[in-house]
């Protein structure tokens, strides 16, 4: 048979005939030169293919290999027989009808597309006979390839890699999508380009893959699609979650939980950070090393895996157990000395006021603002991970230390929450929380109530909290008018200056003033 040839008129007739001699479909892998690689022989209505391996890397996405299915019924292309062609990443995939005569019928083809030329990832058409397909072979899937290669959407952006998120609701679709537009916001900030966004509505989790075979299957396909490179859950999957999953698809799977380590393992710079961040994600990782050993190279590699030190991710349960102990140890140690640090400061009689806030509130922009530093601040979640301290002076000479906290997120994993409660203690010493939001976002009042939730769960929701109503000059005047007659609180831009004289003269007076009223009225009881 010729290289040119999809099949050839005397080959598909030895195929057809033997199928009608069997009463079995047929399927032949053929390659590029067109021989005949591997022979399946199925049942009367599917054939099982073999594991063929990993595919052809490079900007020609096909494997160089087309399947050519033989039917005993004129139904064409089956569900089956495209998605094999999408997974398998086929050059093709073929059905041509074995008539009862054992004469080869009506052959259907289908072959991929990227996805900038359709919506679904294959076009199919229909040929009278064999015959009838006239093209060149080589060159017809030349420029099939070629499609692929020139693809805008396939190009790399930034050289990051594609993912597609996926959410699961059980009937708030509201909060559904906040969590997905938060989880798209932590997926970029982790580096990775958003293809698509699922979102599935379900009466319950399905316990093997959290969204059911069917539905995770249609992810695979459209994921293949769209070349991405990983599935994110917006939730965090159960160790057998993960790997029934992982066991189903090359992509990469990683769950909301793994792409927050993965933003603190970036952003740790200090001993203490990164010491959490290790701690953090050894607790994660420490009950699917078991049963996560052939794909966790894959769940963990690149994004989702980085960390300080010189973590394995490998590493078996009694060596991480060794080492979770060390950690900790390590940060009782660090927590002693810091304790001493707050001593200090309590024994010179200087109130401490810590930030807090959503993440990307603009806690750090309203610390340099107020105290002229230069704490890093970007437009991205978790900019700052380390607890920062400055020295502010009033103009009596009075001096308060602020302090810059990690930004908090709707349902904070608890292994984050645990892992950063050390950090966070400087909230249980302060004399004043002063708790940002950002006014010109819409789903401002959530993030009060999810900052609200983690002080309860800290335990400190007794220490006094002054709010800053943020980005204020982006804001109606009556949108800012019912934030603060709901919630009280000053309206500041941070990033501009303005109301920032209104808030000293707040701070001033709940740290100060109120305190030596306060005083004076004890002496004068006495």
């Amino acid at each position: 048979m010729l290289a040119s040839e999809f099949i050839s008129q005397q080959l598909a007739r030895e195929l057809t005939e033997l199928t009608r001699r069997l009463g079995r479909r047929i399927g032949l892998l053929m390659d590029r030169q067109g021989k005949v690689d591997k022979v399946v022989v199925g049942d009367a209505h599917r054939v099982f293919l073999p594991d063929l391996g990993p595919r052809r890397a490079g900007a020609a996405r096909f494997r160089g290999v087309r399947l050519i299915l033989s039917s005993l019924r004129p139904d064409g292309l089956t569900e089956e027989d495209l998605t094999d062609l999408v997974l398998l990443q086929l050059d093709a995939v073929a059905v041509i009808h074995a008539k009862p005569s054992g004469l080869p019928g009506q052959m259907d083809l289908g072959v991929l597309l990227p996805p900038d030329e359709s919506e679904i990832p294959y076009r199919t058409e229909s040929f009278l006979t064999v015959q009838h397909f006239k093209d060149d072979w080589r060159e017809y899937v030349a420029d099939l390839e070629g499609l692929f290669a020139r693809s805008p959407q396939l190009a790399e952006v930034e050289g990051r890699p594609g993912a597609i998120l996926v959410g699961v609701t059980l009937g708030n679709q509201r909060k559904a999508q906040r969590g997905m537009d938060e989880l798209h916001r932590l997926a970029e900030t982790a580096g990775f380009k958003v293809l698509d966004k699922v979102i599935q509505n379900r009466e319950k989790l399905d316990g093997k893959t959290c969204i059911g075979t069917g539905k995770l299957q249609e992810l695979i396909i459209q994921g293949m699609h769209l070349g991405a490179d990983a599935l994110i859950f917006d939730r965090e999957l159960s160790p057998s979650q993960l790997r029934n999953i992982a066991q189903e698809t090359e992509l990469k799977v990683l769950d909301r939980t793994q792409i927050i380590l993965d933003i603190f393992a970036q952003h740790a710079t200090t001993k203490e950070g990164k010491l959490q961040v290790e701690l953090a994600q050894l607790r994660y990782r420490m009950p699917r090393l078991a049963i996560m050993r052939t794909a966790m190279s894959r769940l963990t590699g690149g994004i989702g895996g980085r960390g300080p030190g010189e973590t394995d991710l490998e590493i078996n349960r009694r060596r991480a157990q060794e080492r979770l102990t060390r950690l900790e140890r390590q940060l009782e140690k660090t927590a002693v000395e810091r304790a001493t640090r707050r001593k200090k400061r309590q024994k010179a009689g200087i109130p401490v006021v810590s930030i807090v806030g959503y993440t990307n509130a603009g806690k750090s922009t309203l610390l340099n603002r107020m105290t002229r530093s230069e704490v890093l601040v970007a437009d991205e979640l978790f900019a700052t991970l380390d607890t920062t301290s400055r020295r502010f002076r009033f103009p009596e000479e009075r001096e308060i230390i602020l302090t810059d906290t990690v930004g908090f997120i709707e349902d904070l994993p608890d292994t984050l929450l645990k892992a950063f409660k050390s950090t966070l203690e400087v909230l249980e010493e302060a004399d004043l929380l002063i708790h940002v939001l950002d006014a010109n976002d819409p789903e401002v009042n959530s993030h009060l109530q999810s900052v609200a939730d983690v002080l309860d769960e800290l335990e400190v929701s007794e220490v006094p909290v002054l709010r800053v109503w943020n980005k204020a000059d982006l804001v109606a005047p009556h949108v800012l008018a019912e934030l603060q007659s709901a919630h009280g609180g000053i309206a500041v831009s941070a990033l501009e200056g303005e109301g920032l004289d209104e808030l000293m003269a707040e701070l001033e007076r709940k740290l100060f003033l109120s305190r030596a009223a306060s005083k004076h009225a004890d002496v004068k009881e006495d």
